[in-house]
C-alpha cells in the first residue's frame, strides 16, 4: 500500500510533463484568450519602428512595446488596397473567389465571415466585434448593418472615405453623423465594448489612421511639433506620422484600460493593410513600387504578433498571407482547424520556427489592370492578364530593381520560373 502514493506521483508528473512537453498548457485554445486585431489603414514597412525601410519613422511607444514582447513578421503579403485585404482577412479567400479585388468592391453575403466561423462552431464561447472600417459594401452604402454577417456588434464607418473629424458613424444598423476625431472614437467605442463583456472576446478594429487625407490631429496625441493646418502642397510627410502616432496614443489609452489580467489573456495582433500612399512613400519604395502595386512596397506590410500564447521575440521570416489570419484566429479561439478555404493557421509559429507556406500569392484588378503575382521567397513572379511578366530575384534584388526576364535565365532561374507559373495555374483554376 505504500507503493500507491509514490506511483500516483509519477503519474501525475509525468502526464504534467507530457502537457509541457505538447504545448498544451501554453495553448491559446485551453486558455480562451481575448484577440485583438488591429489594422492600420495605409500603412508599409517604411512608415513604422521594426522594419529598415524608411529613415522617417512615427514615434510609437505602444506598438513597439506590442513588437518588442512578440514576433515582428517580414514576410506577410496584403492586397495593394483596402477593401480585398480585408475580405481575405475575413473570409480566408482570394480576392478572385470572393469577387472583392480593389477598394470599394462588395462582399456577399453569403460569405461565412471569421466572427461568423467562431460563434458557431464553439457555441458563441466568444464575443465578437468588428469597430471601426469596414469598407466591404461599396463606397456609398450607409444602410447595411455588419451584424447580418454573424457578428455580435458593429460600429464604425462603412465606406472607405470621409474626413477625421466630419464623418458617418453605423452602429447597430443605424447611422448618424459624427464629429468627433475618428481614432479616438473607435478607440472610445472599443473600451466600451470590452468593458460590457462577461467571455472571451474577439475584436477586430479597424482604424483609418493614418489614410489621407492629410490632417493636424490633437496636439496632445503626437509628436511632431507645431504644424499648421494641412494644405495641398505642403509636404505631407509630418502629418502621415502625426496621425500613426495619433493612432498609436489611442491605442495606448486602449491598452491602459485593460486589467493586468486582460492583457496577460490577450493576443495582440496589429497588421497595415496595404503599403503607403505614394504621396508618401519612403526609399527604397517610390510613389509607383507603394500601395496600389503589386510591388514589395504595396503588398509587404507590417505584422507584429504578441501576447497571450507568443513565447517567440524577434523577427520570423515565414511566408504569410493576409488569408491566413482566418484560420490563425479561428485557431486561437478553440475552432478546431489548421486550413481552410486559401487560409493556413500560424499559430504553431507563437512558440515554434516552421515552415508554414511554400508559396504566397497576392493580385489586383482596379478595372484597368488585372494582374497576380506569387512568390517562394527566393524568386517572384508578377503576370497580368495579357500575358506580360515580370520576375524579381528577392534575396539579392529586394526591392525589384531589375526584371530577371529582361534578360537570359539562368538554367536554375527558368526552372524556379517554371514551378511559380505551376503553383500560379494551381491557385486560380
Amino acid at each position: 500500500m505504500k507503493k500507491y502514493p509514490t506511483i500516483i506521483l509519477i503519474v501525475l508528473t509525468t502526464l504534467i510533463s507530457c502537457n509541457k512537453d505538447d504545448g498544451i498548457v501554453n495553448s491559446p485554445a485551453t486558455n480562451s484568450p481575448n484577440i485583438l486585431l488591429i489594422i492600420a489603414d495605409d500603412l508599409g514597412k517604411d512608415a513604422i519602428n521594426g522594419y529598415s525601410e524608411g529613415s522617417i519613422k512615427p514615434n510609437t511607444p505602444n506598438l513597439d512595446d506590442i513588437r518588442n514582447n512578440g514576433i515582428t513578421f517580414n514576410n506577410l503579403w496584403v492586397y495593394p488596397t483596402c477593401s480585398p485585404t480585408r475580405a481575405s482577412i475575413i473570409t480566408g479567400k482570394y480576392g478572385y473567389r470572393t469577387n472583392v479585388k480593389w477598394a470599394g468592391d462588395v462582399l456577399s453575403n453569403s460569405e461565412n465571415i471569421l466572427h461568423n466561423k467562431i460563434k458557431t462552431e464553439t457555441n458563441s464561447k466568444y464575443a465578437t466585434a468588428v469597430i471601426g472600417k469596414w469598407h466591404l459594401a461599396g463606397d456609398f452604402n450607409t444602410t447595411f448593418n455588419p451584424e447580418n454577417l454573424g457578428m455580435d456588434y458593429y460600429a464604425g464607418l462603412l465606406s472607405g472615405g470621409g474626413g477625421y473629424t466630419q464623418w458617418n458613424l453605423t452602429e447597430d444598423g443605424n447611422t448618424t453623423v459624427e464629429s468627433s476625431y475618428i481614432t479616438e472614437k473607435f478607440t472610445d467605442l472599443s473600451i466600451d465594448w470590452i468593458n460590457a463583456q462577461n467571455k472571451p472576446w474577439f475584436l477586430w478594429l479597424a482604424y483609418t489612421a493614418p489614410h489621407t487625407p492629410f490632417h493636424l490631429p490633437p496636439n496632445e496625441m503626437h509628436s511632431q511639433g507645431n504644424l499648421p493646418e494641412y494644405s495641398t502642397g505642403m509636404n505631407p510627410i509630418p502629418y502621415y506620422m502625426a496621425a500613426i502616432e495619433a493612432m498609436d496614443y489611442q491605442i495606448g489609452r486602449l491598452l491602459d484600460n485593460l486589467t493586468e489580467e486582460e492583457k496577460n489573456n490577450t493576443i495582440f495582433i496589429f497588421i497595415g493593410d496595404n503599403g503607403t500612399p505614394n504621396q508618401v512613400a519612403q526609399a527604397p519604395y517610390s510613389s509607383s513600387t507603394a500601395k496600389g502595386s503589386l510591388f514589395q512596397g504595396g503588398i509587404n506590410t507590417p505584422m507584429f504578433v504578441s501576447g497571450a500564447g507568443v513565447s517567440r521575440t524577434g523577427n520570423d521570416e515565414n511566408l504569410i498571407t493576409g488569408t491566413d489570419l482566418y484560420a490563425t484566429v479561428a485557431e486561437i479561439a478553440g475552432v478546431t482547424v489548421n486550413t481552410i478555404n486559401d487560409s493556413k493557421s500560424f499559430t504553431s509559429l507563437f512558440s515554434n520556427n516552421q515552415n508554414i507556406r511554400n508559396y504566397q500569392y497576392s493580385e489586383k484588378n482596379d478595372g484597368t489592370t488585372d494582374a497576380w503575382t506569387i512568390s517562394n521567397g527566393n524568386y517572384k513572379l508578377i503576370v497580368n492578364s495579357s500575358g506580360e511578366k515580370q520576375m524579381y530575384d528577392l534575396l539579392n534584388d529586394p526591392y525589384e530593381n531589375t526584371d530577371l526576364l529582361s534578360g537570359t535565365l539562368t538554367t536554375m532561374q527558368e526552372e524556379f520560373k517554371l514551378a511559380l507559373e505551376a503553383e500560379l495555374s494551381l491557385i486560380r483554376n
